[in-house]
């Protein structure tokens, strides 16, 4: 078994996928005006539009109700990620921290309120978790 992809599904699509593209980097393939996918060599995120819904079954998702998902993205610095994303990221959690586990995290919110965790390992047992055991 192999998790595809990971969806959020929203009421406005396209300002959702340039928040995303603004924010990652990456570009979106649209397949669908109400359906998008950001792809990277270790998963995808789709976004799809709140008018798929019915096709799933009445009432299966529900656009800006995440409070319980943090999407996590590996990034070279998260300080780096942090300076960017002044101009792209209206909600910021916190500023970039370290955390006890051997991350160091920035916590933001998209415009539909999905926490984000952007962070890089900083402890040799994090970067050999995430394939980089070389010192910094």
């Amino acid at each position: 078994m192999q998790l595809a992809a990971t969806r959020i599904i929203t009421d406005d699509v396209d300002a959702l996928v340039a928040f995303y593209e603004a924010a990652t980097g990456i570009t979106a393939q649209r397949l669908h005006p109400m359906f998008a996918e950001l792809r990277t060599p270790s998963g995808t995120l789709a976004i799809a539009s709140s008018a798929t819904v019915p096709l799933l079954g009445d009432g299966a998702a529900e656009a800006h109700a995440n409070r319980s998902v943090t999407l996590d993205f590996l990034v070279d610095d998260v300080d780096a990620t942090y300076e960017a994303l002044l101009n792209v990221v209206d909600v910021f959690v916190n500023q970039p921290t370290d955390m006890p586990w051997g991350n160091r995290s920035l916590l933001v919110r998209d415009p539909d309120g999905t926490l984000l965790n952007f962070f890089t390992p900083i402890s040799g047992e994090a970067r050999q978790r995430f394939g980089d055991d070389q010192p910094s």
